[in-house]
């Protein structure tokens, strides 16, 4: 039920083109996993490894926790159940879900799966019949399609050891609980999701072809969205063959490859003489890469999921309009640099490598943890190939458990998508029902409880039992949880939005701050107003004090009492001193400004005159000899 990708040609030489798939010598490919714990019976308690069925639909980011059952009949499940009266359904509403164990062989994997469906299994366990590394069970490539699309459970292969010892305890009357495990299956280490689609443009091709349009017309609009939020990053890849040297020149080859055997597809109606080549699918498939690179250099890589839906509807094979001309028409409708994909496309003809097919080639080869990619279609997401049914629905939710948890778009929160976990009993987490605030916080894998962010204003606490308002704007969200009166319109709060965390009773008031906030009666403590002759009254938060008298007035920050007319001419007299201290110091400022700029001319002009005549204080030996120069005249 495993290999690689088979072209059910019509001659020898279209075999051995088959085998030269690149890589194949040194292939190497990845059985995709997931865990399955048994929870029970005691002795077989423990973590096992399962393969991950390449159809139905795996709980990629959950998990999913029943009993297992071995039917007494109809064991290898390639009859329906019905036949042997056998049912699996939960005899009441809330019940467990039911694994079926069935052995491997006889039919398909897909039929197996199918039939334990229809008899109400939750999902399938598949026991290999020998002892080997487990494998992958894949689809049938075309007979025993036919229940492929409606598969939903989701089917794991289990090593012989653990199927005969589940069989055993199971016979035995043993309660079997097992918890099948895919949140680890995908990595998901950041907030973007990396994901390749490995397709071809083949519709001619059967029930594949046909899921894999179906798919694109179905989750092109979900993927435009992620991928124009940033939330994904998508690209498209296409899977080529070499032909072997010795056959190059040879018909098959000609019309199956393209730069002379370099690049080839099989031949889409499986007959040489009639119909579209392979070549025709390569150049095809060629163009699709071209179409996603200048989208992508654009900064519109969404583009090549509206080029290739338009071209399957507006080109296909069976109307004869697989063509370059079709193609081109598509291009020009959606706005695309023709003149630049055809240069990236280049010519076909040429005895020479493509780099953009040699790209995709080197790509088919595995690295990391992913293996080669020899299946089609084939999705890979964050580096790991996809195992399960191509459908919007099963393939959203595995895109949505690569995200790392609590960064996952709204999306993938969606009731269609996942569970809200909030919904049931607040997640066990810390909850303000008052204000309508909860630190539980949905993801697609479960739920986290957190602290939240409410209107700016950051909660702290353990998120379960304790979350609090703090930093600037506490005060606003529940008063940050100190105390609040209010009394004759006046509010008083313990709570300051100066301090980044707690409760402290303003002046005139003693207390927790969180509880209460009493009010101290300052005339009763004696602690104000005990001037002579004052009259003290106390006030909520504060206090009264008046002077005998209507000539006093009280001095609150001095606690004493001052006549109003000694306060008036006091208060006059110090206006009157700073009055003529300002004029005092203006006049003084002006005379040293006179004398200054005085004395600056004066020795400006000095300097000037210097230059043409001497002064009567400038004396020296030139002034002495013009004298004698007269005298010898």
């Amino acid at each position: 039920m495993r290999g690689p990708v088979r072209w059910p040609l019509l001659a020898a030489v279209a075999a051995v083109v088959v085998l030269a798939m690149v890589g194949s010598a040194a292939g190497r490919f990845v059985v995709e996993k997931n865990s399955l714990r048994v929870t029970s019976p005691e002795e077989l308690k423990g973590k096992y490894e399962c393969a991950i069925g390449n159809f139905g639909v795996p709980q990629y980011g959950g998990t999913l926790h029943g009993w297992v059952v071995y039917p007494k009949s109809n064991q290898k499940a390639c009859k329906s159940f019905d036949e042997f009266d056998i049912n699996f359904k939960s005899a009441r509403s809330g019940g467990r879900p039911k694994f079926v164990l069935i052995d491997r062989g006889q039919c398909y994997f897909t039929t197996k799966a199918w039939n334990a469906q229809n008899a109400g299994a939750a999902a399938i366990l598949v026991v290999d019949d020998k002892s080997e590394p487990l494998i992958t069970m894949d689809n049938p490539e075309d007979a025993g399609t036919e229940h492929l699309e409606n598969i939903t459970i989701p089917s794991v292969l289990i090593t012989k050891k653990l199927g005969d010892d589940l069989k055993k305890s199971a016979e035995n009357g043993d309660m079997v609980s097992v918890l099948l495990d895919w949140r680890e299956s995908l990595p998901h280490p950041d907030e973007r999701v990396e994901y390749e689609f490995w397709t071809n443009s083949n519709d001619e091709c059967g029930p594949k072809c046909d899921m894999q349009m179906d798919f694109v017309k179905s989750f092109r609009g979900t993927a435009q969205i992620l991928e124009k939020k940033g939330y994904t990053q998508f690209t498209p890849h296409y899977i080529t063959w070499y032909c072997p040297e010795a056959f190059v020149v040879s018909k098959q080859c000609k019309s199956q490859c393209i730069n002379h055997g370099r690049y080839c597809a099989p031949d889409p109606e499986q007959d040489f003489s009639q119909g579209y080549d392979g070549k025709d699918v390569v150049v095809q498939n060629l163009h699709q890469i071209c179409v996603f690179k200048t989208a992508n250099e654009s900064g519109k890589p969404w583009l090549w999921w509206d080029y290739v839906h338009d071209f399957s509807i507006r080109c296909p094979m069976k109307e004869k309009k697989y063509t370059p001309e079709c193609s081109a028409d598509v291009i020009r409708s959606l706005g695309l640099d023709a003149e630049k994909i055809n240069k990236c496309v280049g010519d076909p003809e040429a005895d020479e490598e493509n780099p953009v097919l040699k790209a995709e080639q080197d790509a088919q080869i595995g690295h990391g943890k992913r293996g080669d990619v020899t299946i089609l279609p084939t999705l890979v997401i964050n580096n790991r190939q996809y195992r399960g049914k191509l459908d919007k629905s099963a393939v959203l939710k595995a895109v949505c458990a690569g995200f790392e948890e609590t960064t996952e778009p709204a999306i993938c929160l969606s009731d269609d998508v996942q569970t809200n976990e909030c919904l049931d009993n607040n997640g066990g987490c810390w909850q303000d029902k008052d204000n309508n605030v909860t630190a539980c916080k949905d993801t697609f894998r479960g739920r986290v409880c957190e602290c939240p962010v409410v209107k700016g204003v950051k909660f702290v606490g353990d998120g379960y039992t304790n979350c609090e308002a703090s930093g600037i704007g506490r005060c606003e969200i529940k008063n940050g949880g100190c105390w609040k009166e209010t009394r004759n319109g006046k509010t008083i709060s313990a709570c300051s939005n100066e301090v980044s965390e707690g409760c402290k009773c303003p002046p005139g008031f003693k207390g927790d701050g969180i509880k209460s906030c009493e009010d101290i009666d300052e005339c009763k403590e004696k602690l104000y107003c005990q001037c002579k002759g004052c009259s003290c009254e106390n006030t909520w938060g504060s206090y009264e004090c008046s002077c005998g008298g209507n000539n006093m007035l009280y001095m609150r920050e001095h606690d004493t009492c001052l006549s109003k007319e000694a306060t008036s001419a006091v208060g006059w007299s110090f206006l009157w001193v700073i009055f003529f201290g300002l004029v005092l110091a203006g006049v003084g400022a002006y005379a040293v400004y006179k004398y200054r700029l005085r004395s600056y001319m004066d020795s400006e002009i000095r300097a000037i005159m210097a230059q043409y005549m001497p002064l009567d204080n400038q004396e020296g030996p030139n002034q002495h000899h013009v004298t004698h120069a007269g005298d010898d005249i």
